[in-house]
């Protein structure tokens, strides 16, 4: 599943003046580090960005569209040419009197986000103000506020876009897989920023231990809970653990930025062993 960064844009990626409304090229100031750790997080982590955004009476007499979208097309094409592309921007144009559902910290714009395929328990919503930090909870996500301020609700706090960068690289590549077959029942996790911790319980104690010496030696952690029909034999359970750890695996690389594919050999005392895992997109035990 996708996790997605819900992002803010006036406080957030832009500096928002006094009045509250950037209808002119002057009024036009970037958030200072924005454009380098964006693109940052756009070329290096799993996130797909959408741009959420209120802007109060848009189209109206107090906030005419013909000085909106020329200095929001501006924006937008500064951010594109630095590697950062929004694959959607949600604006709501309603006054906060009227309090509309589209309107944030209302989630009736990102409904469909709420509905599909997508990871909102490690997904985030990035703002400036408390109707960012109330529109993750009310999206269950976590949330990251931009202010001197600090919150206890927000993941969070800082004024900082490098922080904001640094905090989601040092987020956790994890995976979950439950797999139930008329011969076996297995739930796999796997955590590839761990530190070598594993839980293994198959009902095959050689097989626990090799299971074991991924998590020690890739310094991942590893739990595997199996319930096999092993009064008929060894192979579903074997069989099924290679095909949920696969998928565990593949669901925490994502897309496998900055992954390639490699191996190596490790001797031991008396013996010479060579096993190669393959990350190509194949989830299954070899």
């Amino acid at each position: 599943m996708k996790k997605v960064l819900f992002i803010d844009r006036d406080g957030t990626l832009i500096i928002e003046p006094e009045d509250e409304q950037i209808d002119s090229f002057e009024k036009l100031e970037f958030y200072p580090h924005a454009f380098q750790y964006l693109a940052r997080i756009a070329n290096e982590l799993e996130y797909e960005l959408v741009m959420v955004t209120n802007q109060d009476g848009l189209g109206t007499s107090s906030f005419p569209e013909d000085t909106f979208w020329p200095v929001h097309n501006l924006i937008m094409k500064a951010f594109e040419n630095e590697g950062v592309r929004f694959s959607e921007v949600l604006i709501d144009r309603s006054f906060p009197r009227e309090n509309l559902p589209t309107r944030k910290p209302g989630t009736g714009l990102v409904t469909h986000y709420m509905k599909g395929n997508y990871d909102l328990e490690n997904s985030f919503v990035i703002g400036d103000r408390m109707t960012d930090v109330q529109l993750a909870r009310n999206m269950g996500c976590k949330s990251i506020l931009l202010s001197d301020q600090q919150d206890t609700e927000a993941t969070l706090t800082t004024t900082d876009w490098s922080k904001i960068y640094q905090f989601l690289k040092e987020e956790p590549r994890k995976g979950k897989v439950t797999r139930v077959t008329h011969e076996t029942n297995i739930t796999v996790e796997v955590n590839l920023d761990g530190n070598g911790k594993s839980h293994i319980s198959s009902g095959l104690g050689f097989f626990d231990h090799m299971l074991e010496q991924i998590s020690r030696h890739g310094n991942i952690d590893l739990t595997v809970q199996v319930k096999g029909d092993l009064h008929v034999d060894e192979h579903h359970t074997i069989e099924d653990v290679g095909i949920a750890l696969g998928e565990a695996f593949y669901q925490a690389l994502g897309s496998k930025k900055g992954v390639e594919r490699y191996g190596f050999l490790l001797p031991m005392d008396d013996c010479l062993a060579q096993v190669a895992i393959d990350f190509g997109g194949r989830p299954w035990l070899m």
